[in-house]
């Protein structure tokens, strides 16, 4: 008898420059952060937003584990929310869950291509100028 694989589906999510990979098993219903569990987030605005794609499927029955590097903790937040939209689309393997999170914002399926832009010579920031002081 050959023992069945377990079903481990792995996405990658970013926002400006944060990057987050979510592992999703089947399992108990534990949501897990750099390690640690989803309640232990001081800000419910954060918390939210990474358990916003969860409010589209059965939670407790799998197992999610995002690992997230860079940027702020926004950006993390948000990466870890597309990467998990993104594993759940992938693990169900539903075309209705997909055009129902596409409908409720994009941005869970679709990441911002926005990036920062690179500091030039000869100014401040990108596009700032030093001023002349004339003393």
């Amino acid at each position: 008898m050959a023992k069945e694989k377990a079903k481990i589906i792995v996405a990658r999510g970013k926002r400006k420059r944060a990057i987050a990979r979510a592992t999703i098993r089947e399992g108990k219903g534990i949501i897990r952060v750099n390690n640690e569990s989803v309640t232990a987030l001081t800000s419910p605005f954060l918390k939210q937003t990474i358990l916003e794609p969860l409010n589209f499927v059965d939670a407790s029955k799998v197992d999610v584990d995002v690992s997230v590097s860079g940027g702020g903790p926004a950006g993390q937040a948000q990466a870890a929310r597309t990467a998990i939209a993104k594993a759940l689309v992938a693990y169900t393997g539903d075309d209705a869950l997909k055009q129902k999170m596409l409908d409720h914002d994009r941005t869970l399926l679709v990441e911002d291509v926005r990036r920062v832009e690179p500091k030039k010579f000869k100014g401040p920031k990108a596009r700032a100028r030093f001023t002349k002081s004339y003393r």
